[in-house]
């Protein structure tokens, strides 16, 4: 079934874990309570030299309720969470692999660093023992998530990585729509996976002032659009979603979570971290969008926000939303997860994605928590703190990265 000339691409089941729960009832669930993850570091890594001692981390992952032992240690930590994720998503879609062409079963998967755990330690292990792990190559790269996820699922279809730092993961979306509209798989598994959470990783980004450093506060810390934000608050976690030709999901009976609608990716060229504070690069990748679902901007419901909680990136895109949507950003709800699970980085827009669309089917938008002093740069409708009931047909889930890459998603209810 095509619509506009090209083949509909539907989303048809979702798997995450991430620091609010590892399934979607617990991720859901935390969300709307609007219940903040941010914890101080307790043993898994020192935090003694950082100026920020706190994280969203995920607790209590036991990869081998996914895979084998031996499979889970062979893999580094954002590999493991993607077969978690992807072998979640898989059973939530119903999906009977055994009745499915291999080669029409691909996997998209972003991540922004890949193995930087086991890359940090296997280098503080050669450098004071003169020891690596044999496997430690194959771990460390960042299309090892990807390609974990088919070796686990014996799915022989495209196979690809993203590496576009914060929007990787919305860019897979993207990416995978578009290889299914051209014939090369009907379906995709896309997503994302971080795990940098270690002492190297966090003082990285201490050095170049990223993050919150309110160790007084750490579940205050994340507070997207408040004029007292002070940088972002590191996450990990990752999340996948199932994508499939229209045509497929109705010929199995599957049960249809939204439509991926549209598509865009614009880059600021400006700067390697900063964002360009005009906000005319990710204004554009919005309307561009827009442009291709065929939709205008007064059609938006909702928008899940990049919100990373830090001064530059919120202020640049409420001035992008602003550009592109006119006067209808003053008239749509904006609400950003990462004030709850903090940044994941890579894997963020999927995470982000599959909030978006539990809010369509559920009715509920998610709060924006800790927002409690307004930025007269951050003047729009943020869901302030307390979840709201509305009907969303129409989202935008944007995705802002390191290096200017900007990648929004547009998802709309499923209509026959």
């Amino acid at each position: 079934m095509k619509k506009n000339g090209r083949v509909r691409v539907v989303v048809t089941g979702m798997g995450t874990v991430n620091p609010l729960g590892k399934t979607l009832d617990e991720y859901w669930d935390g969300l709307i309570e609007g219940r903040s993850t941010a914890r101080m570091v307790e043993g898994s890594y020192a935090t003694e030299k950082l100026n920020t001692k706190f994280a969203c981390e995920v607790h209590g992952f036991d990869p081998t309720l996914y895979m084998d032992r031996k499979a889970a240690q062979r893999m580094a930590r954002f590999s493991q969470m993607a077969v978690a994720a992807s072998s979640m998503a898989l059973a939530d879609s119903g999906l009977d692999l055994s009745k499915e062409d291999d080669f029409r079963v691909g996997v998209d998967m972003g991540t922004g660093i890949g193995g930087f755990i086991e890359m940090t330690g296997g280098a503080i292990s050669y450098a004071t023992k003169g020891r690596l792990n044999p496997l430690y190559a194959p771990m460390i790269i960042p299309n090892m998530a990807a390609a974990s996820v088919a070796m686990a699922f014996h799915l022989r279809g495209p196979n690809t990585t993203v590496t576009t730092a914060c929007a990787a993961s919305t860019h897979t979306l993207g990416d995978a729509t578009r290889i299914i509209q051209h014939g090369d798989a009907d379906v995709m598994l896309a997503g994302g996976s971080e795990a940098s959470l270690c002492e190297v990783g966090i003082s990285a980004f201490n050095a170049i002032r990223a993050l919150s450093t309110r160790n007084d506060a750490p579940e205050k810390a994340s507070r997207p659009f408040d004029r007292d934000r002070d940088g972002f608050v590191p996450g990990e976690g990752a999340g996948t979603l199932v994508l499939e030709s229209i045509d497929h999901a109705i010929n199995r009976g599957a049960r249809i979570y939204g439509e991926v609608a549209g598509f865009a990716l614009t880059c600021d060229a400006f700067h390697q971290v900063a964002p360009d504070e005009t906000g005319e690069a990710p204004a554009r990748a919005i309307s561009l969008a827009l442009q291709d679902a065929g939709v205008e901007p007064r059609d938006l419901d909702y928008v899940n926000a990049h919100g990373t909680s830090t001064t530059l990136n919120d202020a640049g895109e409420t001035r992008a939303l602003k550009i592109a949507l006119g006067d209808e950003a003053y008239k749509v709800a904006i609400s950003s997860t990462k004030s709850m699970i903090g940044h994941l980085l890579g894997a963020a827009g999927a995470v982000e994605a599959i909030a978006t669309l539990l809010t369509m089917n559920r009715g509920l938008i998610h709060p924006t928590i800790n927002y409690e002093n307004p930025d007269p740069q951050c003047d729009l409708d943020y869901v302030p703190n307390v979840a709201r009931r509305k009907d969303v047909h129409i989202a935008i889930s944007n995705g802002f990265g390191f290096g200017g890459h900007n990648a929004v998603v547009v998802l709309k209810k499923y209509e026959e």
